[in-house]
């Protein structure tokens, strides 16, 4: 599973640069859940990153999204996103 979150923490900084980058692997406090059995993880992710400048938050969720396309409903089942600019901390 580290592995897993080392790809999606790589990709996130290497596309975001961001000043922060918090991810949590919530998929143990899922377990049973069906999302869970088919292998995709539960992730929380808190990202400060001055691409977000001037966004909204459906747009901030959707460049997050868009970089971990792939991954989608492979790798990660759910995705709680917090995404803010610098200028919001």
């Amino acid at each position: 599973m580290s592995d897993r979150i080392d790809r999606i923490r790589a990709r996130l900084e290497e596309t975001f640069i961001p000043e922060s980058c918090q991810l949590e692997d919530e998929s143990a406090l899922h377990a049973g859940h069906a999302g869970a059995a088919s292998g995709g993880g539960h992730y929380r992710l808190f990202i400060v990153s001055d691409k977000f400048e001037k966004q909204s938050r459906i747009q901030r969720h959707r460049l997050v999204y868009d970089c971990l396309s792939d991954m989608m409903h492979k790798d990660i089942h759910a995705l709680a996103i917090t995404a803010l600019a610098p200028s919001e901390i």
